[in-house]
């Protein structure tokens, strides 16, 4: 596989927009212990993302056949990614959207962010013929609850996303401190995002928590400290939230 420097580049622009994520804090619900464990697991998807970037250059289309070499890296790139980490996966499922968006990038070079998107979207649209037959507990939520979740999100060019980078350059016209204006990205993508590793573990309620608790403290009616206690009391982690907000800082990247 032949690897460019811009392959290179856009991967590690990736990997330090999931680095951004981890690094901001509070984030609602979300981990903020043991940073060089998260660091790690983060640097751990780089090689895949590489890998991403070149396939997505030598096929030079959104087509099946690139859907289902990205797939085949990704569940590589997990795997590598749990080995890594002692297999905790500490990021298990960011590589989905970064990959597809790191692709979106190669096909579009100097793209507009509805572009790249848009790609992505394409990508996402075509069937992984090689991906594995069991369901998994986010495709079984999905399927239940009638959620989008993380291939849906993809499918429809990742609407999430550009709402979310949209509020973070919003925030900072208006003058706010760059970790304020990040927050405030991510806890747009939590009102309304249907988040199906939430639903797989707290059901529609645990979800319908996160999305109120989000909008409150968007529009000044609740403090972000007592929605972070309050998530991280019942155990609510909108991780799907921040592998997006990783999606924003990446597409954010100058």
């Amino acid at each position: 596989m032949v690897v460019t420097r811009e392959d290179e580049v856009l991967a590690r622009a990736a990997v330090e927009g999931l680095l951004a994520g981890v690094e901001l804090t509070p984030k609602p619900g979300l981990p903020d212990v043991d940073l060089a464990a998260l660091r790690w697991s983060a640097r751990a998807l780089e090689p895949g993302l590489v890998a991403m970037a070149a396939v997505a250059r030598r096929i030079g289309e959104p087509s099946a056949g690139l859907r289902g070499e990205l797939g085949a890296i990704g569940r590589s790139t997990e795997r590598d990614m749990a080995r890594a980490d002692g297999g905790a996966a500490l990021h298990h499922g960011a590589v989905w959207p970064l990959g597809l968006l790191v692709a979106g990038a190669v096909l579009a070079p100097g793209g507009t962010v509805e572009e790249i998107t848009g790609l992505a979207g394409r990508i996402a649209a075509h069937p992984d013929g090689r991906a594995p037959r069991r369901p998994s507990p986010g495709s079984a939520v999905s399927v239940r609850y009638g959620a989008a979740g993380a291939k849906g999100e993809a499918r429809a060019g990742f609407p999430h996303v550009r709402r979310a980078l949209a509020a973070l350059r919003t925030a900072r016209d208006a003058g706010a401190r760059e970790p304020e204006a990040r927050l405030n990205a991510l806890l747009t993508v939590m009102t309304t995002l249907q988040d199906t590793g939430l639903l797989h573990a707290a059901g529609p309620h645990g979800l319908r928590e996160v999305q109120d608790g989000a909008r409150e403290v968007l529009v000044g009616r609740a403090s972000l400290d007592s929605f972070d206690l309050r998530l991280r009391e019942r155990g609510l982690r909108p991780r799907g939230s921040g592998h997006l907000l990783a999606a924003v800082l990446f597409l954010d990247t100058p």
